[in-house]
């Protein structure tokens, strides 16, 4: 039973409160009168203790209503507290290669790189908004990727840190460094994952090209994946054939629009998904990214039945030391200022 937001732990306990109604009675029956033939021998002015010889009454009737609310034990559970439940460990695997500059996947009136595309909706898809929910219980951890692998977070819930990390995330500059390793990138993932205690492992790669760097082949990545227990998701992101991309002009110094070839290589990526028990996602503008993860979002969602575990506040103290105040101001006012004679 809940009241005023306070919940009652025993509210049948509140039908001891009618123990007022006897317990005044006999207070106001109790000995201490002088019985007169005729009232027309006491003076008739009216004194404050005559004015105030209820109180006593008052004082007992609030100390049994209080001892009957301290019965039914009040409590009220902690408003900052929230309930968690064993989550999944995600790894994301994110292509940095500069094929990643193009702009196909920007929005009418925005224009965005399909890595800020991908930024993007990968903080929706960690911290929840627009269509996604958030994943405050999964262990998340980040991965990137062209001609070499690196982690640029570990599996954490420390949320706020890796999208921080995410947000950092730049394309390759260096013509030594581009590529697209992306058995590299989805080995390196796998490793990260088999650190985690969680039952449910999951990596989801990104690319937007043709694997053609990395001394690890991406079905075989997929087959250490797979040993290791971990479902994988790929997603092709962008269009095939030709996108725009924004270039540096050797003659103005500014840069300038040029559509270029791009190419995904979605057999491979289904390959990959397929023997790694996943699944093969495409996404050719930004609301297909999101669909995208939203997908995901939606399949993987821990099983596990929650436990729930509340901390309360008990407030019963109050009350008793309510009743015994105002049990101890009656008999003091009894058997002072208010007494009664003889």
């Amino acid at each position: 039973m809940t009241v005023l937001g306070v919940e009652l732990q025993h509210p049948w306990y509140l039908l001891a409160a009618l123990a007022v109604i006897p317990a005044v009675w006999w207070a106001h029956r109790a000995a201490g009168r002088v019985v007169y033939s005729s009232v027309g021998a006491l003076p008739r002015a009216a004194t404050w203790r005559t004015r105030l010889a209820w109180l006593p009454e008052l004082l007992i009737a609030i100390a049994i209503l209080a001892l009957a609310v301290a019965l039914a034990g009040p409590r009220e559970g902690q408003r900052d507290s929230r309930v968690r439940t064993e989550g999944i460990a995600i790894a994301m695997v994110i292509d940095l290669s500069s094929s990643m500059r193009a702009l196909d996947l920007s929005e009418r009136d925005r224009e965005r790189t399909r890595l800020d595309a991908v930024k993007e909706v990968f903080e929706q898809f960690v911290l929840g908004g627009d269509g996604l929910r958030g994943r405050p219980d999964d262990a998340i951890g980040l991965v990137s990727f062209a001609r070499y692998a690196d982690t640029r977070s570990p599996l954490t819930i420390d949320h706020a840190n890796l999208v921080a990390a995410a947000r950092a995330l730049e394309l390759v500059t260096e013509e030594q460094e581009d590529g697209t390793a992306v058995g590299e990138g989805l080995a390196l993932a796998v490793e990260r994952l088999a650190e985690a205690p969680t039952r449910s492992k999951v990596a989801i790669v990104l690319t937007d090209g043709v694997s053609n760097a990395g001394e690890i082949a991406p079905l075989a990545a997929a087959e250490l994946a797979r040993d290791a227990g971990v479902r994988v998701y790929t997603v092709g992101a962008g269009t095939n054939g030709m996108a725009p991309i924004r270039v540096a002009d050797p003659f103005t110094g500014g840069e300038r629009l040029r559509s270029v070839r791009v190419e995904i290589d979605e057999q491979t990526l289904r390959a990959i998904a397929e023997r790694a028990g996943g699944a093969y996602c495409r996404a050719t503008d930004g609301d297909g990214l999101r669909r995208v993860y939203q997908e995901i979002d939606r399949l993987e969602r821990s099983a596990i039945d929650e436990v729930k575990f509340f901390e309360y506040d008990q407030h019963y103290g109050w009350f008793v030391a309510l009743a015994m105040a105002a049990v101890a101001a009656a008999l003091l006012l009894r058997g002072t200022v208010l007494r009664r004679l003889p």
